[in-house]
């Protein structure tokens, strides 16, 4: 490690010790990054999964203006241009005050790199509460680039999983694609496992990764409602 152009991850100082520490540290880190790389490939070789009915949504204004018409959308008109659809299932059963902090988490990540996911495919979050409160908690969020559907009058949060007989929504991400008339499904992960661990959709979100390179790690940290959207910046909800 004494090569003066070694490519180096560490400041001058550092103890021979620390850097063979490192050293091993980044080669499981490549190793993860190719395992990652794996697992996406046995996504894409999924066989076909199961048509889906068609469903009528209510939809909120991408503006989230207040003088703004709700209007109604398909789940095949959701997909554009695009072939491929990606919906963000979030916990808001109607009539609650706040959405689940985490799913707030969740969207407002996507609403930071919306633009990009929208350069390969159609992106929407849908949730169970009438529009008229999804758009009101996206407004104090700060959620103006994002498409917010209710499925209130439709059986797609029971269909897709997202909910259960009883009543219960399960925070996860789904893709579809569109195939001629049809919209097929081709894949869902929840935010737990299916053996209820904890980090189903965990490289969804940066926080995790950004709080893991940290000496105290993520430790048993949870998001709130309280700090994020447009209060920051003493911007009025």
């Amino acid at each position: 490690m004494s090569d003066d152009n070694a490519v180096t991850m560490w400041p001058k100082g550092a103890s021979e010790e620390y850097i063979a520490a490192r050293v091993e540290l980044d080669r499981l880190e490549h190793a993860l990054h190719a395992e990652v790389h794996r697992l996406a490939a046995l996504r894409r070789d999924l066989p076909p999964g199961p048509v889906l009915d068609e469903y009528v949504f209510e939809e909120g204004p991408l503006d989230l203006g207040l003088p703004s018409p709700i209007t109604e959308t398909s789940l095949r008109a959701l997909f554009g241009d695009h072939d491929l659809l990606v919906v963000y299932h979030m916990m808001y059963h109607p009539g609650e005050d706040e959405v689940c902090p985490m799913c707030s988490l969740w969207v407002d990540g996507f609403h930071g790199v919306s633009r990009h996911i929208l350069q390969h495919a159609a992106f929407a979050v849908i949730a169970k509460a009438p529009i008229a409160e999804i758009r009101g908690w996206a407004r104090r969020r700060g959620w103006d680039g994002l498409r917010l559907l209710s499925s209130f009058d439709n059986s797609f949060n029971t269909d897709t999983g997202a909910e259960t007989d009883t009543g219960d929504q399960l925070p996860m991400v789904s893709v579809f694609r569109r195939e001629g008339d049809q919209v097929r499904h081709f894949y869902t992960q929840r935010a737990n496992f299916m053996d209820n661990a904890e980090g189903g959709f965990d490289q969804l979100n940066p926080i995790w990764h950004l709080l893991d390179i940290t000496p105290t790690g993520r430790g048993d940290w949870y998001a709130a409602n309280t700090y994020a959207g447009r209060l920051r910046g003493n911007l009025a909800p």
